[in-house]
């Protein structure tokens, strides 16, 4: 039998063994849901060997999810760290058995402490589900692999039963996109979501401002030393008139003007778009390529009061993953 036969093979069977225990939900999963929903600690996950690892997964899940959560090692449970549980968490114990020694273990001191139990075993009728608040059916028929041993259908499915339980969790609690950027700061929704303009742009000592009276030549100068390829015109008071580029110069050559002695006020580009500080990094990048009547790579960043605080480039976006 080829390697892809096979891959099949145990791809079609994992499907069907999640779709073996979506026929398995009944209302316990509605109490599980309203469990953890009504608890004012968190979500500890356990498991021992191959469940261990699925429940280590949901607990990431949970956490990112708006579920405070994290894993617990039951052979370190029993050794003490079960000093970590409160009677207000509930705990969610993975055994596809039912009879993990290390699970059971815990028992005692679960109940002892008062922290509600929830079991998800393929065994309903096993001692941890026995002992268990509510406990949640992962049984499938059979493994996928040829000698029915190793834990594929079984843990596939224990997965998907608390990827069901995180995402219900976070809909039940209307957990939106921005709470999610939240906890995913490094990301690119993060980026996208959180990033402002004021954390990227150039300001003070690095931003290029001239006065509107100043020469072209001496915009150059400027916009040489801040390496930015364009310098925002201002009053007297600070406030923005006009931005030059180097495109603004190039074109001005073209056109054969004598232009380095000319008063920046006569080639500059008046009323150009500007952003604000508070506004987010994704915006100035899409202020930058729906720009008409053509795209263009730098913004000066005015206040309200339209003085000019700050420069963002295209490059500086680019650099922290907006795009």
């Amino acid at each position: 039998m080829a390697a892809i036969d096979i891959a099949i093979r145990v791809l079609r069977d994992e499907a069907a063994a999640i779709e073996e225990i979506t026929c398995q939900l009944d209302d316990s999963f509605n109490q599980a849901i309203d469990l953890i929903l009504s608890t004012k600690g968190r979500v500890i996950l356990s498991g021992m060997g191959k469940s261990g690892h699925v429940a280590r997964k949901v607990a990431a899940t949970m956490a990112s999810t708006g579920t405070p959560a994290f894993f617990l090692h039951p052979a370190e449970a029993i050794h003490g760290d079960l000093g970590m549980a409160t009677k207000h968490d509930v705990i969610i114990a993975y055994s596809n058995s039912g009879e993990t020694a290390e699970i059971l273990h815990m028992i005692p001191s679960i109940k002892r402490i008062g922290t509600s139990l929830i079991a998800v075993t393929g065994k309903i009728k096993s001692t941890l589900a026995q002992n268990a608040d509510i406990s949640l059916n992962s049984h499938v028929n059979k493994e996928a692999d040829s000698l029915g041993l190793a834990p594929t259908n079984s843990t596939t499915a224990a997965l998907a039963l608390g990827d069901a339980l995180a995402v219900a969790l976070m809909e039940m609690r209307h957990f939106t996109s921005d709470n999610f950027a939240v906890f995913h700061p490094g990301g690119s929704l993060g980026k996208k979501l959180l990033l402002t303009v004021d954390v990227l742009m150039h300001k003070g000592h690095d931003n290029p401002i001239i006065n509107k009276d100043a020469s072209v030549k001496n915009a150059l100068f400027i916009m040489t030393d801040k390496g930015l390829g364009a310098v925002s015109v201002v009053d007297e008071n600070k406030k923005l008139l006009g931005i030059l580029t180097d495109g603004d110069i190039r074109r001005a050559i073209e056109k054969g003007i004598d232009f380095l002695q000319c008063p920046v006020e006569k080639v500059m580009t008046a009323s150009p778009r500007v952003i604000f500080p508070s506004q987010l990094a994704t915006e100035a990048l899409r202020i930058m390529e729906t720009h008409t009547p053509r795209p263009i790579t730098v913004l000066p960043v005015t206040d309200e009061e339209n003085q000019v605080i700050g420069m963002i480039h295209i490059t500086d976006l680019l650099k922290r993953g907006i795009v």
